[in-house]
């Protein structure tokens, strides 16, 4: 999968995409990413990306030419046209970042991520250039560079072969609208407070009604909103009941 970010600071990724999980995927030609400066596209010598914005106000919006020049010059490289890349601006007037939308994006083949700075983006590049917009929360950052880590972050570890094992992306926070379960290791007492019995017991139905009850009742507590009590399952059900009655 190939990841290309559009950026105006290409030196804020150099530590996030050059560690760890992202390093090693990057390594094993399972992820491609590409940081672009979008003010080698700029038409002047003194590389302007930006200018004020039409009729008046407060700030400056990042001029469309250099984005345009920029996504156009990565599109060039792609010799099947059917292979376009999916283009996404990073924005707060976006779609909310979640985990079905990292599945969704995780799909793609070539993303195109375009960080916002200033007051914003000329307002044809929404128009007639990306596909997505997104928000990674209800909150003002100074730019979209940390919402572009997180996204290739979360779409990365769902490609296969970047998490070490298989199933590790199914059984997390999310996946399928629950928080995760509480978990434990080594040692089996630490001050005081001891490993749940029925994960020492070996009984692996018992450890997975545990976790199933456990996740649920965390969901219950931290994000009811993701509850959907209507679409559970019998056994889910028959937990969800035992967990109110205690």
């Amino acid at each position: 999968m190939r990841m290309d970010i559009l950026t105006i600071f290409p030196d804020m990724f150099t530590g996030p995409f050059s560690e760890s999980m992202i390093q090693k995927a990057q390594e094993k030609g399972l992820i491609q990413i590409r940081i672009t400066d979008i003010r080698n596209y700029a038409s002047d010598r003194h590389q302007t990306v930006d200018d004020y914005p039409f009729g008046g106000g407060a700030g400056m919006l990042m001029k469309p030419e250099p984005i345009f020049e920029a996504v156009d010059d990565i599109c060039s490289e792609i010799q099947n046209p059917e292979e376009k890349p999916h283009i996404v601006m990073l924005c707060p007037q976006g779609e909310a970042f979640h985990q079905r939308k990292a599945e969704s994006l995780a799909l793609k083949k070539h993303l195109i991520l375009i960080c916002g700075h200033y007051e914003g983006i000329d307002e044809r590049v929404r128009m007639h250039l990306v596909d997505d917009e997104i928000s990674i929360g209800d909150y003002v950052l100074t730019g979209g560079e940390l919402p572009a880590m997180v996204i290739v972050d979360a779409v990365s570890r769902l490609v296969p072969g970047v998490l070490g094992s298989s199933q590790s992306a199914l059984q997390e926070s999310f996946s399928e609208d629950l928080l995760d379960y509480p978990q434990f290791t080594r040692p089996r007492e630490f001050r005081g407070l001891s490993v749940p019995d029925v994960l020492l017991s070996g009984d692996h139905e018992r450890i997975r009604l545990w976790r199933r009850k456990e996740a649920i009742r965390k969901t219950w507590k931290r994000r009811p909103d993701l509850l959907r009590i209507d679409q559970m399952s019998d056994e889910d059900r028959k937990l969800f009941q035992e967990i109110t009655n205690e």
